[in-house]
C-alpha cells in the first residue's frame, strides 16, 4: 500500500527525527563555540534548501504531503520540475557524504570533547545522536516512508540505499 498524501504522525514523527538530530548536533557544537553551532544549522538549511531545489521539484509528493514533510514546502518554493529526472540520477557515495555530515560532524566533535572535557550531558547527546542518526532513521525510512512511498513504486534511485530488497 502506497499513500497519495502522507499521514500527519508519520511526517510529524520524520520531521521529529530530523530537527532532533540538528538539534543534538547544534547542542554539541554549542560546546565548542556557538558560532560553530551556528554554522552547522545553516550547513543543515542549505542541505534541505538543496535538496528540494534539486529533488522534491521531481518528485511524485511535489505539493503533496510526502513522509518528510517536503512536497508542499517544495512547491511553495521552486517551480515543478521533471517527474522523469527523478528516476534518472543514480546516487553515489559522493552524493550521500554531506548527508552523513549532518550526524558525523558533531558525533566525531562530541568525541572530542568527551575526552578533552567529559560532560555527562554531551555523552548523553551523543549517544542519542547515533540512535537517531543511524538506527531511528533507518528504521524510520523502512518500515514507515519508503514501504509505503508511491515513487518508490515509480522509481526512486535511493531505494537500494534506504530499503532490503524484497
Amino acid at each position: 500500500m502506497t499513500y497519495d498524501n502522507f499521514p500527519k504522525k508519520i511526517v510529524f514523527l520524520s520531521v521529529l527525527f530530523t530537527f532532533s538530530i540538528y538539534g543534538l548536533g547544534a547542542y554539541i557544537l554549542w560546546e565548542i563555540h556557538f558560532i560553530w553551532s551556528i554554522l552547522y544549522l545553516i550547513y543543515c538549511a542549505i542541505l534541505e534548501f538543496i535538496l528540494m531545489r534539486s529533488h522534491c521539484i521531481n518528485c511524485y509528493y511535489y505539493g503533496k504531503v510526502c513522509g518528510f514533510g517536503k512536497g508542499i514546502l517544495a512547491a511553495k518554493l521552486f517551480e515543478k520540475g521533471d517527474p522523469d529526472k527523478f528516476i534518472e540520477k543514480k546516487p553515489k557515495i559522493l552524493d550521500v557524504i554531506p548527508d552523513l555530515l549532518v550526524s558525523f560532524i558533531p558525533l566525531i566533535c562530541g568525541i572530542i570533547i568527551l575526552i578533552l572535557n567529559f560532560k555527562i550531558a554531551v555523552l548523553i547527546s551523543v549517544i542519542i545522536l547515533v540512535g537517531l542518526a543511524f538506527y531511528g532513521t533507518a528504521k524510520l525510512r523502512g518500515s514507515l516512508i519508503c514501504k509505503n512511498c508511491e515513487q518508490r513504486e515509480l522509481g526512486c534511485p535511493a531505494l537500494e540505499l534506504f530499503q532490503k530488497s524484497e
